[in-house]
């Protein structure tokens, strides 16, 4: 099967959160074959590379989505420079007024604030799409003086949404440039019988954006979409832009625009699997219909803690460990003060803050950690024991890789008690990095934390340190409780959250899928009737092995089973290279634009034609006996 895998900042670059996730599905799944395309956004995320590719990740299609095309790196190519002619800015007008009234208009009775009326921004987005594809592109045209009149137009209409009566010109151009870095999807040239035309199945590993060029593939050639979100897009946007320095009316139009987008995308996906059931209720408000929901938890590399996990050490039964980046989200004042109180029950237990680093070096994480060391030493001066030892403190901040926490599983080794304070949060990692350790947890009920810890650890409400502070104390006076409670945590992490049974359920969405799809078939491998030929494609051809590969011709078939009236063409010369041979550097880029694509997947057969065909569903016949006479294959079908 051949996946098109759609992401957005993650894999295949070297930093993004979803990387991760990706390499690991697609190693585990390496009977397909993966062709990704990938959006950056930032140079330095470009600077940065790509992590080392399977062998079956056959072509990287990329596209940033940061900058302008001035500020892009040599060799992108993509489209949308050329100004449009009077008919192409008609249609553009035409397609982009839709999309803008849907996005002004005011939103349904009933509806979330960040819904737009569905018809009217799904004749939009794929009247752009069209029009796109066929003229070369929508960068000019979006940040055009057409686009501003149109948006002008829309806010000033009747019905428009309250927020976005006071927008001015500046509001307008603010949201009209980060529209076309949304819809940049759209003027990518992915869209041919040798892009994702080409593919059995569009795989968004996040929503919003990246999920635009799956819904394309399946307007334009019937490609199934699944669309997988760990964390929801919409939530992600509401987050970002609460602390942005945007004007009201330009925060109201890009909340409506990615709902919008959001609903458009849960409307069309064949199916959605959420990571949790934090992120399914977010779906479903945005329109998702429950039965294409399926609950997909992220696996975890669960032999990475087996040696903490197993090892029968309860670690320090005195030391609370924290572990995670640090940023207001995690509420560390509030564990700080939670700690006060325990400190008071338990004079000589001890707090470790192991910081994960903080992507992108953010200075307002460095300013709160500061703020957290500050207020650290300000409840807990240094204490000696007497006037001439050295003062120590009972909180400590350390470095994740540092001397005293190289590894993760250093910092949970160490821990009687895991915390996790956070106010915010989507599916707590940590947490179940901890579970896998076999650490009893004290946990804030947010987002998905109930869910994973399932009766294993103690929850708490969030920005209420005494409560925190109890549930510590509990559990760091009663050993027995702790490993019970440990030895629970660790079987449900194993049984639910491990990368065995997160590949394990999508390779049966991935067949399910599939099955209900049309099926691609070379001409060459079914006959008039549309009936597959015996032999097009021979078992032996899915077997890996010398006489499996492509011959010299690159043919995908044996020579003892190609048809009689085709002469074997001639042996390749000595030294020449065959014309079936693909690259073997999955370093080497590949931008937007080319007119050819990087191939990394080594030259064995897994069901493709020559020149890396799509991968072919070929229906088998049983066959008694076969062996080659005379040139001829002759056996009882």
């Amino acid at each position: 099967m051949r996946i098109g895998l759609l992401t957005d900042g993650g894999y295949p670059y070297a930093t993004g959160e979803s990387r991760v996730w990706c390499d690991r599905l697609v190693r585990g799944l390496a009977r397909h074959d993966f062709d990704v395309y990938a959006l950056s956004r930032s140079a330095r995320q470009e600077d940065a590379g790509w992590v080392p590719l399977p062998p079956q990740v056959r072509r990287v299609r990329t596209a940033p989505l940061w900058g302008s095309r001035d500020d892009w790196p040599d060799g992108y190519g993509g489209r949308g420079g050329r100004a449009y002619g009077r008919r192409e800015r008609r249609r553009f007008t035409t397609c982009f007024g839709q999309l803008a009234a849907a996005v002004c208009g005011a939103p349904d009775a009933g509806a979330g604030s960040g819904t737009v009326a569905g018809a009217g921004f799904a004749d939009g987005l794929y009247g752009l799409a069209d029009l796109a594809r066929e003229y070369g592109g929508l960068a000019a045209a979006l940040r055009s003086e057409t686009a501003v009149r149109v948006l002008e137009s829309a806010c000033r209409a009747g019905g428009a949404r309250r927020g976005v009566h006071g927008a001015t010109v500046t509001d307008h151009l603010a949201f009209a440039g980060r529209v076309e870095r949304a819809l940049r999807p759209l003027s990518a040239d992915w869209y041919g019988e040798d892009g994702l035309g080409a593919v059995d199945l569009c795989h968004a590993a996040s929503g919003g954006t990246a999920a635009l060029a799956g819904l394309l593939a399946k307007r334009f050639f019937g490609v199934p979409l699944l669309v997988t979100e760990y964390g929801v897009h919409l939530r992600t946007h509401y987050l970002t832009t609460a602390a942005a320095p945007l004007s009201a009316p330009v925060r109201t139009l890009l909340a409506a625009f990615h709902g919008g987008l959001a609903t458009e995308v849960y409307r069309r996906a064949d199916l959605i699997t959420p990571g949790n059931t934090h992120a399914r209720r977010w779906q479903e408000k945005c329109g998702a219909e429950r039965a294409r929901l399926r609950t997909v938890h992220p696996g975890m590399e669960a032999d990475r803690f087996a040696a903490v996990g197993e090892s029968g050490d309860g670690g320090d039964p005195r030391t609370l460990v924290w572990v995670g980046r640090v940023e207001p989200a995690k509420d560390l004042i509030g564990l700080l003060h939670a700690f006060a109180e325990v400190r008071k029950a338990e004079p000589e237990a001890r707090l470790r803050i192991v910081a994960a680093p903080v992507r992108d070096a953010d200075a307002d994480s460095a300013t709160y950690r500061t703020h957290c060391e500050a207020l650290a030493a300000q409840l807990f001066p240094d204490e000696a024991a007497d006037a001439h030892a050295v003062g120590d403190n009972p909180v400590s901040f350390e470095d994740l890789g540092g001397p005293y926490a190289p590894d993760v599983t250093d910092a949970y080794a160490g821990a009687g008690v895991v915390v996790l304070s956070s106010v915010v949060e989507g599916f707590p990692v940590g947490l179940v990095e901890a579970m896998l350790c076999g650490r009893a947890t004290v946990s804030t009920d947010v987002g998905a934390v109930v869910e994973v810890i399932g009766g294993t650890g103690l929850v708490v409400p969030p920005r209420n340190p005494r409560a925190l502070a109890d549930a510590c104390l509990a559990l760091l006076r009663d050993p027995a409780r702790r490993e019970r409670l440990g030895a629970a945590a660790r079987a449900r992490a194993l049984e639910l959250f491990t990368a065995e049974q997160n590949v394990a359920a999508f390779r049966g969405i991935y067949l399910e899928l599939i099955s209900r799809a049309p099926v691609h078939r070379d001409a060459d491998a079914v006959g008039a009737d549309g009936e597959p030929l015996p032999f097009a494609h021979p078992a032996e051809a899915y077997v890996p092995g010398h006489w499996a590969g492509r011959g010299s011709a690159g043919a995908a078939t044996p020579a003892w089973a190609a048809p009689e009236e085709a002469a074997a063409p001639p042996p390749a010369p000595a030294g020449a290279e065959a014309p079936g041979a693909r690259a073997q550097a999955p370093e080497t880029r590949t931008p937007l634009g080319a007119p050819d694509t990087v191939d990394t997947r080594e030259p064995v057969a897994g069901g493709h034609g020559p020149g890396g065909a799509p991968g072919l569903v070929v229906a088998s016949l049983p066959v008694a006996a076969s062996f080659p006479v005379a040139g001829r294959v002759d056996g009882h079908v």
